[in-house]
């Protein structure tokens, strides 16, 4: 499992998750099988994303279409405060409690 996590701040968290609903990408057909969103609790105006995928290929592929066509164009993404800082990462092994 690799995830893509991507953070940045935002102007408006209802803006941004309106733009985000609307998934101008398609996220299930590019390949995500699980996503959570998080925000700080002391700063309404940053989000924090985890995106599963099953190789990293497809995560490295989605990340590639969020730069050239979502991020480079300021009316694909209104809600952006700041530039996104992203990164790739494997999931080495499951949760396990003892």
């Amino acid at each position: 499992m690799y995830t893509l996590q991507i953070e940045h701040g935002i102007k408006d968290f209802g803006m941004w998750m309106g733009a985000y609903g609307a998934d101008p990408l398609g996220r299930v057909e590019s390949g995500v099988l699980a996503e959570r969103i998080y925000r700080p609790v002391d700063d309404e105006h940053y989000v924090v994303l985890d995106l599963d995928f099953a190789s990293r290929v497809e995560a490295a592929a989605f990340l590639d279409r969020l730069r050239s066509n979502v991020w480079s164009a300021p009316s694909a993404s209104p809600a952006l405060a700041s530039g996104p800082k992203t990164r790739i990462v494997e999931q080495l092994n499951g949760a396990h409690r003892e």
